[in-house]
C-alpha cells in the first residue's frame, strides 16, 4: 500500500496532516464510479467523527480567565468599596458627635450664663427680698420678677423650664407644683416656695455635702423623663451669705443631643451619657450591649467640658457595613454583566476566526471525501492566507500524485490481465493445430480446411480490436466458434445448451470466461459415448451469475480441493488464470465457485458484479481531468 503524508507548516506552528493519499484516491474513486458509491457511503459514514471547533476551544480558557478576572476585580471592589464606605460612616458617626458635643457644651454654656445673669441681677435680688402687702407685691412680681424670668427663654433656642424657688414668703407661687414631673415641650418658667424644695432628699444630701450652688443634678423626674437640672443659689449682694432663692433651669437630652437622635434606634446604634464621677448613666436611648468588642462595636466617647457628664456612642459595625449587601449585588450584577459582555465579544470574535476555520475544515473533509477540485481561497496576510496557499499546493501535488499512481495501477492491472489472457490463447492454439495437423495427417482435407477457418473465426471474436471488456452476447458467440471447431473433431457427440436472460446480453465483462472452462470438459470431464454441456446467464440483484455445466464424470473431493488450491505454475484447469483475472478486475468478494457430484457432473458459477456501458470501468489507461477551481 502506497502511503504518503503531508504536512502543512505556517510561520504560527500551525501544522496540518493531511489525509494518506491512498485514502485520497479511495474516496476520488468512489465519487468517480456510481457502481461502488454504496459500499464507499457505508464506509465513510463509519470514518466521520465529531470535533470540537479549535476557536470554541479557546473560549473556555477565555472565559475562564474572564470569569477570573471579574471575580478577582469584584472581590478587590468591594472590599474597598465596604471600607470606604464604613470609613464614610464612621467619619459622619464622629464628625455628629464632636458637632453634638460642642452644641452641648454650647447649650449648657447658655444655661450657665443664664443663671449667672439672674445671680447677678441687683434689680431681680432686690425683687427677691422686698416686702410689702399682697398688692405691692403682686406689682413687685409682674414687673421685677416675671420679666428677668421670661426675657432668656426667648433667647434659648430649644424648650427649657426655669423655676425660681424664693425664700421670701411674700413671693406668690406661679404655675403648678407638679410641673416637673411632665416632659418639656415649651420654654416656660414657674415660682415656687423654697419650702417646696428643702424638705426633697436629694436637695437636703446636696446640702449636706455642700453641693448645693452651681450643679448639674438629676433630680425628682429628671432621669424619668430623660432631663438634666443646673441649680444655682441666690444670695444677697448685701452680705453674700444670707441665701435668697433657688433657680434650677430643666433641660430634655434630647435637645442637646439632637445631631444624634436622628439616627434611627433600629439600626441599634447606642448613645447616653454618663456622669464621669461615678459613671451613673444619666441618659440611655438605645441599651448597650454587655461586651464591648471592637470587633462588633465601634465605641466612641466625648468628655463635656463645662459639665461632668460625657457623651458615650455605641455603633454596631453592621450600621456601619449597612450597604454591604447592596454593594454585593450590586458589584455581582456588574460582574455578570461584564462576564457576558465580555464572553459576546469572545464568541463573536470565535465566530469572524471560526469562519475560515471552517472553510479549512470543510475543504479538508471535502479533499477527504474525494473532492480534489475544491481550492480555498482567502485573501490578507495572516496565518489562514498561509494555510490556504500550503493548502492548495498540496492538493494539486496530491491531484498530480494520485493521477500518476492511478495510471500506474492501470497500466499494471491492464498488463496482469493481458500476461493473464496470453496464457489461455497459446494454449488453445497449440491443441487446434495439433487437431489439424492430425487430420491432414488423415487426409481430410475439408475438415481440415474448415477447422482452419472456425480457428480464424475464434480468434477474430477473442483479439475483438484489443478490447478486455466485451458484452455478454459476444462472449457467447467466442464460445460458440470453439464448440464449432470442436463439432469438426467431435462431430454431433456433445450437446450445448444456452440459457441466457435477455436483459444481461448487453452486460460487458472480461472476454474468455467461458471458454477455458468448456475446454476442461472435453480434456477432463467427458467419458462414454456423448456429453451434454449447459451454459447459463441470469442477474442475480446487481450481479451477473454465469454457470458452466456438464454431464461428465465428474471430480472427487480431493480433486476439487486440489484444482481450488492450484497455482497459476500448475493450473491444470484453467481455474486459478480465471480466478485471479476476475478478482483482479472486479475485487475479492467476485470469483469462481464449483461443485462436483464425481460419477454425476459438474458446475462451475462465476459472480461478477453488472456493468453496462454507462457505468463500466474503462480499460483504457486515462485519468478523468480534474479542472482546478480559478
Amino acid at each position: 500500500m502506497l502511503i504518503l503524508n503531508f504536512y502543512l507548516e505556517g510561520f504560527t506552528g500551525v501544522r496540518l496532516k493531511v489525509s494518506p493519499v491512498f485514502s485520497v484516491f479511495n474516496s476520488w474513486r468512489c465519487r468517480s464510479y456510481p457502481s461502488i458509491q454504496g459500499r464507499c457511503s457505508m464506509a465513510r459514514l463509519f470514518s466521520i467523527r465529531k470535533y470540537l471547533p479549535f476557536t470554541y476551544k479557546m473560549m473556555i480558557p477565555y472565559l475562564v480567565l474572564v470569569l477570573i478576572t471579574d471575580i478577582v476585580i469584584g472581590y478587590v471592589s468591594y472590599g474597598m468599596l465596604v471600607k470606604s464606605r464604613t470609613e464614610v460612616a464612621e467619619t459622619g458617626i464622629r464628625a455628629a458627635l464632636e458637632q453634638t458635643r460642642n452644641n452641648a457644651d454650647y447649650r449648657m454654656t447658655e444655661i450657665q450664663r443664664i443663671s449667672d445673669q439672674l445671680f447677678g441681677n441687683l434689680a431681680f435680688q432686690q425683687a427677691l427680698q422686698r416686702h410689702g402687702d399682697r398688692l405691692d407685691m403682686y406689682y413687685t412680681m409682674i414687673d421685677d420678677i416675671y420679666p428677668q424670668l421670661d426675657a432668656p427663654l426667648d433667647l434659648y433656642g430649644s424648650p427649657i423650664r426655669l423655676t425660681l424657688y424664693a425664700v421670701n414668703p411674700d413671693i406668690g407661687e406661679a404655675g403648678k407644683q407638679s410641673a416637673n414631673e411632665t416632659p418639656i415641650t415649651k420654654s416656660e418658667f414657674f415660682v415656687q416656695s423654697f419650702a417646696s424644695l428643702k424638705n426633697r432628699i436629694w436637695f437636703q444630701e446636696l446640702q449636706a455635702d455642700r453641693k448645693d450652688n452651681n450643679v448639674w443634678i438629676q433630680s425628682d423626674t429628671d432621669h424619668k423623663l430623660d432631663n438634666v437640672s443646673h441649680l444655682r443659689k441666690l444670695v444677697s449682694f448685701s452680705d453674700y451669705q444670707t441665701v435668697i432663692g433657688y433657680i434650677r433651669i430643666t433641660v430634655n437630652f434630647d435637645g442637646l443631643l439632637s445631631n444624634l437622635t436622628k439616627y434611627p434606634e433600629e439600626q441599634g446604634l447606642g448613645l447616653r451619657v454618663i456622669d464621669r464621677s461615678n459613671n451613673e448613666v444619666l441618659y440611655s436611648r438605645t441599651p448597650f450591649a454587655a461586651s464591648k468588642s471592637d470587633a462588633a462595636y465601634l465605641n466612641l466617647r466625648e468628655d463635656l467640658d463645662e459639665t461632668p457628664f460625657a457623651i458615650e456612642i455605641q455603633v454596631p459595625h453592621e450600621y456601619l457595613n449597612k450597604d454591604a449587601k447592596r454593594l454585593q449585588l450590586t458589584l455581582g450584577l456588574i460582574c455578570a454583566i461584564s462576564f457576558i459582555v465580555m464572553g459576546a465579544i469572545g464568541f463573536a470574535v470565535a465566530a469572524l476566526s471560526g469562519r475560515r476555520m471552517k472553510r479549512i475544515v470543510s475543504h479538508v473533509r471535502s479533499f477527504q471525501d474525494g473532492n480534489l477540485e475544491r481550492r480555498l481561497m482567502m485573501s490578507g496576510n495572516d496565518e489562514f492566507v498561509l494555510i490556504a496557499h500550503s493548502f492548495n499546493n498540496m492538493a494539486s501535488s496530491i491531484q498530480n500524485l494520485i493521477q500518476d499512481v492511478y495510471k500506474q495501477g492501470i497500466q499494471r492491472k491492464q498488463a496482469e490481465l493481458e500476461a493473464l489472457q496470453a496464457q489461455i490463447n497459446p494454449h488453445f492454439l497449440y491443441n487446434t493445430l495439433s487437431t489439424i495437423s492430425s487430420l491432414n495427417n488423415l487426409g481430410k482435407t475439408r475438415e481440415v480446411t474448415e477447422m482452419a477457418k472456425k480457428l480464424s473465426r475464434f480468434y477474430r471474436l477473442t483479439l475483438n480490436n484489443g478490447q478486455v471488456l466485451i458484452p455478454l452476447h459476444k462472449e457467447l458467440e467466442q464460445v460458440q466458434a470453439y464448440l464449432d471447431i470442436q463439432k469438426v473433431k467431435y462431430a454431433d457427440s456433445f450437446k450445448v445448451y444456452v440459457d441466457m436472460e435477455p436483459e444481461v446480453s448487453e452486460v460487458r465483462i472480461i472476454k474468455l470466461l467461458y471458454q477455458p472452462f468448456v475446454e476442461n470438459i472435453f480434456k477432463h470431464a467427458w467419458f462414454g459415448d456423448t456429453i451434454a454441456i449447459r451454459l447459463t446467464a441470469k442477474r442475480v440483484g446487481n450481479d451477473l451469475e454465469l454457470k458452466i455445466i456438464d454431464t461428465g464424470i465428474g471430480m472427487q473431493q480431493e480433486t476439487i480441493n486440489k484444482v481450488l488450491r492450484s497455482t497459476m505454475q500448475s493450473n491444470t484447469y484453467g481455474f486459478k488464470n480465471v480466478e485471479d483475472r476476475i478478482k483482479l478486475r472486479y475485487g475479492p468478494e467476485y470469483g469462481v465457485q464449483m461443485a462436483s457430484v464425481y460419477g454425476g457432473g459438474t458446475t462451475v458459477r462465476l459472480l461478477l458484479p453488472i456493468q453496462t456501458e454507462a457505468s463500466e470501468l474503462s480499460d483504457e489507461t486515462s485519468y478523468p481531468e480534474i479542472k482546478e477551481r480559478k
